[in-house]
């Protein structure tokens, strides 16, 4: 087959950096590449992904009607010079809307909460040839309501990324790994680790917002380097590695409706348990008592942390190989390709008999 991926136009793939969709898009276009599929990427002038056509975006902004425009121009030309298969868009949708009609198979993937009067109106235009995936269940869920013909596929990780650590020392720290924000639940993974008296390493990006700084001067940096309370700083993946295989657990007690949260599927690849909310997505993730635990309150997640030597570490990674792994991942989608391409030679066939 021939598959036009899509990315959003701010980061190239893979990313230098932080760009958890742009790891994905890039995983699975190496992956469709070595089962001897021809891909094709719109993505970021800077991309250095593997793939046999890369095309640039002149717009580098997803918010800006103008780029939009431009964007929007590109994919059409992008799309006439590499003549797909299937067109696969983790990008905008609205970059989508002069290919909608056409009987091209195409893909629209959401990684957040989808609009529904945006995904209804596409629906009516795409119709049977608009097929749309959410990063998880919980987001396909909210997508059908609008509308469409929705799947759940999870985003997933490079599994030989990870590498597995089936035992920790007794003492071994709590790690909380994410952006520092309210939402995020840094301050309630404080208040456990203070009470259960572990040592906590918090890893991830401040947020620069007006609200950010507020959260950091009251909730986080008052108890830094009391009690074993640690923060250390943004990661790259080598220490993202270390630090999630030294730990007991990573707590990222969420406080809204997480769309995935690669973090957490990193985590369980170290063989290492989450202790989160069931919020969003997570109870697709985690296991409660297999993987990790899933609590309602910091009561609840300090009796989680008295309860960690419960926990297999090797079924945490048992669960990232079978669910999240690069190679499921790329499964899922080059079978849904399959389908929609047999859709067309099917009704293609059906036209031509009548």
């Amino acid at each position: 087959m021939r598959i036009l991926l899509t990315a959003d136009p701010e980061l190239p793939v893979p990313p230098s950096l932080y760009g958890g969709i742009e790891r994905v898009i890039d995983f699975i276009a190496r992956g469709l590449r070595a089962r001897g599929h021809t891909v094709g990427l719109v993505a970021h002038r800077d991309s250095t992904c593997s793939v046999d056509r890369q095309f640039a975006w002149p717009g580098l902004r997803s918010q800006s009607t103008g780029d939009t425009i431009v964007n929007t121009a590109a994919l059409w030309r992008a799309t006439q010079q590499f003549q797909p298969d299937v067109l696969h868009s983790f990008s905008r949708l609205q970059y989508l809307l002069p290919l909608l009609p056409g009987r091209l198979p195409k893909v629209m993937s959401y990684q957040r909460q989808p609009t529904a009067r945006t995904v209804g109106w596409a629906a009516k235009l795409g119709g049977e040839h608009l097929t749309f995936t959410g990063c998880s269940e919980h987001i396909a869920r909210q997508g059908r309501q609008a509308g469409g013909n929705w799947l759940g596929i999870h985003n997933g990780i490079e599994l030989d990324r990870y590498t597995f650590q089936p035992q920790v020392s007794a003492d071994a720290p709590l790690v909380f790994l994410s952006r520092l924000e309210h939402i995020k639940g840094v301050h309630n993974a404080i208040a456990v680790a203070e009470a259960t008296g572990r040592r906590l390493l918090i890893a991830g990006n401040r947020v620069s917002s007006a609200e950010g700084e507020a959260y950091w001067c009251t909730q986080i940096a008052p108890h830094l380097d009391k009690n074993g309370i640690e923060y250390v700083g943004p990661v790259d993946d080598r220490q993202k590695n270390e630090l999630l295989g030294q730990a007991a657990a990573m707590i990222v007690p969420i406080e809204w409706d997480e769309p995935f949260g690669i973090v957490f599927a990193e985590a369980l690849a170290c063989g290492t348990p989450v202790i989160s909310t069931p919020r969003g997505s997570l109870p697709e993730i985690v296991r409660p008592g297999i993987d990790g635990f899933l609590v309602n309150s910091v009561e609840e997640a300090i009796a989680a942390v008295q309860q960690l030597d419960q926990i297999d570490r090797s079924h945490c990674r048992e669960r990232a190989e079978r669910h999240f792994s690069d190679r499921v991942i790329v499964d899922q989608y080059e079978l849904l390709y399959h389908k929609l391409c047999a859709q067309v030679i099917s009704t293609s066939t059906m036209v031509s008999t009548e």
